[in-house]
């Protein structure tokens, strides 16, 4: 089926470039990047905190060392695959987004056009040109 006037309702008239929305999820991808890895460091260093208290005996000094050189591994080796992660998720969900949009749009569409004859009658022309176009 021809897709007529493929405008999305929210962005019509707002000023909202393809650019600024390109932009706009790859900070969003920065963001989820980030609280990926504050999370994973997190658990890292629970579990690293719970490994060096049962061996450390008193040697506090010694199980922050190696604590602390844990996290800082866990960032080196963590940081750029969770921020492809991260970035695959996001740019996937707004791809997702973008075509449930466009669905809602073609069924409003399509309900308006059902209500309204002259509306139908102009669909019905488009179709008949592209076909008679192929």
């Amino acid at each position: 089926m021809a897709r007529i006037a493929q405008v999305p309702f929210g962005l019509a008239g707002s000023g909202v470039t393809a650019p600024a929305v390109a932009k706009a999820s790859s900070e969003d991808s920065k963001t989820l990047a980030g609280m990926l890895l504050a999370a994973a460091m997190a658990a890292l260093l629970v579990v690293a905190d719970q490994v060096i208290s049962t061996w450390s005996d008193g040697h506090l000094l010694a199980g922050w060392v190696a604590l602390w050189t844990v996290a800082f591994a866990a960032l080196a080796f963590l940081a750029t695959p969770l921020r492809r992660i991260s970035s695959y998720g996001a740019s996937a969900f707004l791809q997702w987004r973008a075509q449930a949009r466009l669905r809602r749009d073609d069924e409003k569409m399509w309900e308006f056009a059902r209500q309204d004859p002259r509306v139908m009658s102009e669909i019905r022309i488009a179709q008949s040109r592209t076909i008679a176009e192929s």
